[in-house]
């Protein structure tokens, strides 16, 4: 004989959560299932967050959490309650770019532009990632006497490798990364800004294209 089916009520799977987007606070109901992604794009109308390939393979929803990169597709809005997340509605001042958003545009790293905003937040957290002095898979000494590696291009096509173009636009978004961080140390050097101020990174896929090469 069957147990009687049970009074309790089933738990809630949506909750009241508030999320500091780009230094603003706003509280919404979310079904607990719902990724970041969804969340910026669908509940907050931050479309400026891409959606690529839903998996976490392409980096187009990098967006930066507490100043390191994560991809908004595989992160329950849930768990990024309480954390600083950074878009790319909130990488210039006002009006005035951002130095890595000016390099893209200088130099041309984009084409269609659909990956742009993922590949800025990334190049964001490279620049304070290398001038922090972590080493990436291609640093040749990787001591801590040896100091911070010098920014080649090759270290920028690995640093970056978690985000994909699919226009091929390679060649540019490294020269772009380049600039901006020269920009950076130079107002580091000259006290005449803080650089990046996002925090550092950790990589978010495989090889980036040999196009940079």
């Amino acid at each position: 004989m069957a147990p009687p089916p049970s009074s309790a009520a089933a738990p809630s799977t949506h909750s009241s959560i508030t999320l500091n987007i780009n230094g603003e606070k706003h509280t919404l109901p979310v079904d607990h299932r719902t990724t970041l992604l969804d969340a910026l794009r669908e509940h907050l109308d931050l479309t400026g967050t891409k959606k690529g390939c839903d998996q976490g393979q392409c980096g187009a929803c990098t967006v930066l959490l507490d100043g390191r990169r994560a991809v908004s597709c595989l992160q329950f809005a849930v768990a990024a309650e309480g954390r600083a997340i950074t878009t790319i509605e909130g990488v210039a001042d006002g009006e005035r770019l951002h130095p890595v958003q000016q390099a893209f545009l200088d130099l041309d790293g984009y084409q269609c532009g659909y990956c742009t905003p993922g590949q800025i937040c990334s190049a964001l957290a490279v620049i304070e990632e290398h001038a922090a002095g972590w080493p990436s898979a291609v640093t040749d000494d990787v001591r801590p006497e040896a100091g911070v590696p010098a920014l080649t291009a090759e270290e920028i096509r690995e640093r970056m490798s978690g985000n994909l173009c699919r226009c091929g636009a390679y060649v540019s978004i490294v020269r772009a990364v380049e600039r901006a961080a020269e920009a950076s140390q130079a107002e580091t050097e000259t006290g005449t800004g803080t650089g990046t101020g996002t925090g550092t990174g950790t990589g978010t896929g495989t090889d980036v294209e040999e196009a940079a090469a």
